[in-house]
């Protein structure tokens, strides 16, 4: 019986903490509207084709009269790590950087303008065909990681910017 009052009155103090669920509503609340209403431009070689793709399913497509078009530009680089003696590079680093600003498409204001990005290792092996691989596999992880962040800060700006409920 103790057990349950405690419970009880710990579920109690979280109501008057001022915590709401990100997502709250659902489909039709606040974020979920916001974020279905950003439309995805054009980004820039594999890795843009990559981010634009997995933007568009985190997002939802939006039609022509969307209010906000998300801008991003991508920033794409490998650096060699681990030189042997005989100066081949034994690891390398893939690291992909995201500059994105969201404009409200009525009046062409930047409303958020913001930064992501991550790296990941990638071990170069004596086959050339595994290494590519490895790298487009890095490349794959790191599209996904960079919408993941993109959607976040988006969704963050959509909770703040709703009217309070």
């Amino acid at each position: 019986m103790t057990r349950r009052l405690a419970l009880a009155l710990g579920l109690l103090s979280l109501t008057g903490c001022g915590l709401r669920p990100l997502y709250a509503g659902g489909a039709s609340g606040a974020v979920a509207t916001t974020l279905h209403s950003v439309s995805v431009g054009p980004i820039e070689g594999r890795a843009g084709w990559l981010v634009r793709g997995k933007l568009v399913d985190r997002l939802g497509t939006a039609g022509a009269g969307s209010a906000y078009r998300l801008e991003v530009k991508l920033d794409d680089n490998i650096t060699a790590l681990g030189i042997r003696s005989d100066r081949a590079a034994t690891y390398e680093r893939r690291t992909l950087r995201a500059r994105y600003q969201l404009v409200d498409s009525a009046s062409g204001a930047v409303v958020l303008d913001a930064t992501a990005g991550s790296d990941v290792g990638i071990d170069i092996v004596s086959s050339e065909y595994a290494t590519v691989a490895a790298e487009q596999t890095a490349l794959e992880q790191l599209a996904d990681t960079i919408a993941d962040q993109i959607v976040t800060r988006l969704a963050l700006f959509a909770a703040r910017s709703a009217p309070a409920t």
